[in-house]
């Protein structure tokens, strides 16, 4: 049987710090073994050692006296005198590749007479400090000087050999006159970022790539990771911009989605007549279809071009809109005809097509027109925020149908699991193609807010939405979106998070707002 050891009474338990009590040998609070600290040691390892002064500084206080070494025995343990060496002892060659002095007095020719009262033979300065600089070196770093005296000074940047190529050394001293002060380091390797020509190089544009968003100077290979420092860029779409005018958008992947599948499409023209039109597309891929990356873009740009089109050639806005959507469907429609290779690599690749929502708006003269298929939602916000704000679209959702046919309240169906389940998309494989557009005619300014539901969800009513957006929005709309961005991604970004901002001017007239659905 073994005998335990007897432990010291601890104040406090080294796990949480609280105080166990008399004879534990567990913690109370978290289960420290006490058993397993250590004994407290009984000698002081850590007392004050007085370190004499240096001879230098010493010898500057006053009363102060410099250390006295005891002499070196001039004997060694077996009684036989003590050898002494000079440098010029030991054949060899220096740090440097030079002939050692006692091999250079057979090779060298005679040098200029030593100056009085100096020491013949002498290699090295007294007590490892230069002679001229007062600096101190390391003995094994520096060669003797011969004998005779010490060699002709070299010209700056040339080596003191005869045809010996110059190499860099380690350099101690401070800066030399009219030159760079040296930090004592070897020369890095790489240009140091801190320095204003690597920052000028580093802005420059590198052949034949991308720079690196992290370490600014290393080329980016087509799998998207830097040949310099390794770090993973970010994707093309992972956040987008665009301000064009009074239009802005900004789309974001959030931070739970490992890539944005949402896109969008801004831009502006002229109608017939000469007055301006802007448009605004915005387009959320469906997650559980096949690369509906590729979907949300191709809708998105099909109806964007369409519009552009149909309002230029002086099609009413609304139907250019129809037009729009069902030119969306169809890019969206021929991503599902693969070729036949295809298949080996997804076999259920044609049950699972691309698809996406679409949302967008016109406004061309005194109208605002709006489309959707699916659940990305359109939002008006008056400019005075006491008037009443509204939302311009209904959802194709399962919540949706529901409120509709009167079986739920919107709190009740939007509260259930299926809620957000949509019963309208653009894709080959949807049920059938029912765009929806709706034409206002707006008596006050305001600003509309088109955005998928990577936003709504974190501001679901139409006054929440109000209270999202920026006071300035209205002036500052690429400002306005980069907040509501923001807003989704405080919420927790559990998705895709896509904006855009079309602010609406018109002249008060006290009229109510006229509306026509489709």
């Amino acid at each position: 049987m073994s005998q335990s050891h007897q432990q010291p009474a601890l104040s406090k338990c080294p796990g949480c710090e609280e105080p166990p009590a008399a004879g534990d040998l567990f913690c109370g609070a978290c289960g420290y073994d006490l058993s397993a600290v250590p004994d407290r040691p009984h000698d002081r390892p850590t007392m004050a050692i007085t370190v004499p002064p240096d001879t230098a500084e010493a010898s500057a206080v006053p009363g102060a006296e410099a250390v006295r070494w005891p002499a070196a025995a001039e004997t060694d343990s077996s009684d036989v005198p003590a050898p002494v060496h000079r440098p010029s002892d030991l054949p060899g060659t220096d740090s440097g590749g030079r002939p050692l002095a006692a091999e250079r007095e057979q090779t060298r020719e005679p040098g200029p007479a030593a100056e009085p009262g100096a020491a013949v033979g002498q290699g090295f300065a007294a007590a490892g400090q230069d002679a001229a600089s007062g600096k101190e070196f390391a003995a094994a770093g520096r060669g003797p000087e011969p004998v005779g005296g010490p060699e002709p000074a070299a010209a700056p940047g040339t080596s003191a050999v005869p045809g010996a190529a110059a190499a860099p050394v380690r350099r101690d001293d401070p800066a030399e006159p009219g030159g760079v002060e040296h930090s004592g380091d070897f020369a890095p390797a790489a240009p140091d970022p801190r320095t204003a020509e690597h920052a000028a190089a580093a802005a420059a544009p590198v052949a034949g790539g991308k720079v690196c968003v992290a370490c600014r100077s290393g080329r980016v290979d087509p799998d998207g990771y830097c040949e310099n420092c390794g770090h993973a860029q970010p994707r093309e779409r992972d956040h987008m911009e665009q301000e064009l005018g009074s239009v802005a958008a900004v789309s974001d992947r959030g931070l739970r989605h490992h890539r944005n599948e949402d896109s969008f499409a801004v831009s502006s023209t002229a109608l017939p007549d000469g007055s301006p039109a802007v448009v605004a597309i915005v387009c959320d891929g469906v997650s559980s279809a096949s690369r509906p990356d590729e979907a949300s873009a191709a809708a998105a740009n099909a109806a964007n071009e369409s519009l552009l089109e149909s309002l230029a050639r002086g099609t009413h806005p609304q139907q250019a809109m129809h037009e729009a959507i069902v030119a969306a469907s169809d890019a969206v429609n021929a991503l599902a005809q693969e070729p036949a290779g295809a298949m080996e690599h997804d076999a259920h690749r044609h049950q699972n097509a691309p698809a996406c929502t679409l949302v967008g708006a016109v406004m061309a003269g005194e109208l605002l027109i709006v489309g959707w298929v699916g659940d990305s939602r359109a939002y008006w916000v008056p400019e005075d925020r006491t008037q009443p704000t509204a939302r311009l679209t209904e959802d194709d959702s399962w919540a949706a149908q529901m409120v509709a046919a009167g079986l739920m309240n919107e709190a009740e169906a939007y509260a259930d699991e299926r809620a957000h389940a949509i019963t309208g998309w653009l894709g080959a494989d949807a049920y059938e193609l029912e765009p929806h557009t709706a034409a206002f005619k707006p008596d006050r300014s305001g600003l509309v807010v088109v955005c998928t539901d990577g936003l709504w969800n974190y501001a679901e009513s139409a006054e929440e939405m109000a209270a999202a957006v920026p006071a300035d929005a209205q002036e500052r709309p690429l400002r306005g979106a980069q907040v509501l961005v923001g807003h989704a991604l405080d919420g927790g970004g559990h998705d895709n998070v896509t904006v855009a901002l079309l602010p609406f001017a018109v002249r008060p007239q006290g009229a109510g707002s006229a509306c026509e659905t489709v």
